[in-house]
């Protein structure tokens, strides 16, 4: 795989910013490393990181770039802070960056396929939370999403004192928005035309319960999610485990 980062100007979030990116290459002459061979435009996946972390996280805590290499497919990791994959009330556009500008930008940057059946989006707890925002509100645009250990329940009581402490420019104060509450998306959302969901998280994980109510609701709308439910916290041992599991899962088109 190559692996690249790339430094640009956001003309939304009006700063410098950066997203490292996975793209196929060839593996001749490569001790012990598979690659694609293949000319065609490959299938992208954006993988989104967590709370406390960075576009680099992902490379540097699992091993997603020996993964990816033997499928062909294309892995955009972008910065977006504390965001929560939000527009902040006081802060930047993130939510606007990362739905509109940056799949513009990667396309216009790199050769990656631009059908939305080889578009993928996943991520770990405040990425599992973007991940699936973003397959509720633009289903048309995936062909799959993922959530690993999701922070799928804002707007929940048990949850207002945390994100109001943790992300006051975003989750502070009630009621939480309907386009931002995972809850309220599921329940307006068309479920034939849902891209296929995955829900993976740890059964002591201290958001175990947001995902038990998410997954609650799911099964009362009769929505379909992939589900793994196994011993684990909120740790990077299980999301290196879950992430090779997710990619197994995808539809990808070989």
């Amino acid at each position: 795989m190559a692996r690249i980062t790339c430094n640009f100007f956001s003309t939304t979030l009006r700063v410098s910013t950066a997203i490292t990116v996975l793209l196929p290459e060839p593996a001749d002459g490569q001790i012990g490393v598979t690659g694609s061979g293949s000319d065609a435009p490959p299938p992208v996946l954006y993988l989104l990181h967590g709370l406390s972390d960075d576009e680099t996280i992902w490379t540097r805590h699992t091993s997603v770039e020996r993964y990816v290499s033997k499928l062909g497919l294309a892995v955009v990791m972008p910065r977006a802070g504390r965001s929560f994959y939000q527009d902040e009330a006081y802060g930047s556009a993130y939510w606007s960056f990362l739905t509109e500008e940056l799949p513009e930008m990667v396309q216009r940057f790199f050769r990656v396929s631009d059908r939305p059946e080889d578009t993928f989006v996943a991520g770990l707890s405040m990425g599992g939370y973007g991940a699936f925002r973003m397959a509720l509100t633009h289903p048309d645009r995936f062909g799959a999403a993922a959530s690993l250990s999701g922070a799928l329940d804002v707007a929940h009581p048990d949850q207002a004192a945390l994100w109001a402490d943790e992300v006051p420019q975003v989750l502070a104060g009630a009621p939480v928005p309907a386009d931002v509450d995972l809850m309220a998306l599921l329940r307006g959302a068309d479920r034939d035309a849902l891209p296929p969901l995955y829900l993976a998280c740890g059964t002591e994980d201290f958001l175990y319960p947001s995902n038990e109510r998410f997954l609650a609701l799911a099964e009362e709308l009769d929505v379909p999610v992939r589900t793994e439910l196994r011993p684990g916290t909120h740790e990077w041992g299980f999301w290196d485990e879950s992430i090779q599991r997710v990619l197994e899962w995808l539809p990808l088109h070989r």
